[in-house]
């Protein structure tokens, strides 16, 4: 009988290219009571890293499908990912 199932690296192995790998979370997710201007360069921070990423898709694909509700994925902020996108 095959099996179905994946190798669990495989799933995960897009992440060992990730611009971020190795980086503080706290560019990415907000510490408790980040509000106004202080999440915008925080946010806009983590874009930035995002930017030049190879796995940029891969990453926010993930972020999307298995709805990731906090920080930035992919070069998409939170609010970014809650709105509709075009043709998806």
């Amino acid at each position: 009988m095959k099996s179905t199932t994946k190798p669990l690296l495989r799933v995960w192995e897009w992440q060992a290219e990730a611009a971020c790998r190795g980086m503080k979370s706290s560019v990415f997710f907000s510490p408790p009571g980040e509000r106004g201007s202080a999440r915008k360069h925080r946010e806009a921070r983590a874009v930035a890293v995002c930017r030049g990423c190879p796995v940029r898709p891969e990453c926010r694909s993930f972020a999307e499908a298995s709805r990731q509700t906090y920080g930035v994925w992919g070069g998409a902020t939170e609010r970014q990912r809650r709105a509709p996108r075009p043709g998806h």
